[in-house]
């Protein structure tokens, strides 16, 4: 990565290159709005670019994110179908399954997206098998909440292989925290990406690499960056935290649900998750 700034963030990446970014052949930025929302989307199609960057080949959306995005306030409906939207650009398998891996530590709140959006997610792979016409509009989703290295003696990535091996997903969908390189952008930024994820890699604990390569199945990573590199050792994060890492966290969540259950209203998401 360009000066070895830590960051998860493809986009910030890309444009700490500054005037080198424009002529990096294999990786293109691009500008665009997503329902009212400043999007900016990234692919990277060499392994030049790649190792400049420090991200895998592969296509990056970030999404800027107003502060609190509270469920009761009007705009929050577009940024639930634009999270969704994203999501679905990453490709959605019509009626295939669906496995939901929600990374990260509970107990620490800069690392609990993955957990809050685990509890507002639809699982419905149960479901249809006991009642296909009942759940016909819904599509098969399971759910795997790995923890951390350190509490379970297993990595995630092994944890996630082995039940994709059981319940034979189509598609992974791996929801984590991230580290970001400007503390403006720390949980006012969501990331998309096809290319998976590193757990730890932004904050120097890098675990191993969950990917379609290393799972034998597309996946596709979304996060939120919820800390900075201060200084060696010394990692800041928002002083409002707790009900910003939440709110996020619905957002991805319903994002999620939304992109998995199309014919959903988010009325109708509400009702279902309580």
């Amino acid at each position: 990565m360009t000066d070895r700034i830590r960051t998860d963030l493809a986009s910030e990446a890309y444009t700490r290159l500054g005037d080198e970014a424009s002529a990096l052949e294999g990786a293109a930025l691009r500008q665009e709005t997503l329902f009212g929302l400043p999007l900016l989307s990234l692919t990277v199609t060499s392994e030049s670019a790649a190792a400049r960057l420090g991200k895998p080949a592969g296509r990056y959306y970030t999404l800027s994110l107003p502060a609190h995005p509270r469920r009761a306030e009007d705009g929050f409906e577009g940024l639930a179908r634009a999270a969704a939207a994203l999501i679905r650009r990453c490709g959605v398998p019509e009626g295939g399954g669906v496995l939901v891996a929600a990374l990260g530590n509970p107990d620490i709140t800069p690392d609990a997206l993955g957990p809050l959006c685990a509890s507002q997610l639809l699982v419905t792979r149960h479901l249809k098998q006991q009642d296909e016409t009942a759940w016909r509009a819904f599509a098969p989703v399971s759910l795997i909440r790995p923890g951390v290295l350190g509490t379970s003696g297993v990595e995630s990535a092994e944890q996630i292989r082995a039940l994709c091996r059981c319940v034979r997903p189509e598609l992974v969908i791996v929801v984590d925290a991230l580290a970001g390189a400007e503390a403006a952008a720390l949980c006012r930024s969501l990331q998309v990406c096809d290319s998976g994820i590193s757990p730890g890699a932004g904050v120097c604990n890098d675990r191993a690499r969950i990917d379609r390569a290393y799972l034998g199945v597309p996946v596709t990573a979304v996060g939120v960056p919820t800390v900075t590199d201060a200084a060696p050792g010394l990692f800041v994060t928002p002083r409002d935290i707790d009900s910003a890492v939440r709110e996020c966290a619905r957002v991805v969540a319903y994002g999620i649900n939304l992109a998995l259950h199309p014919g959903l209203t988010l009325g109708d998401i509400d009702a279902l998750v309580g």
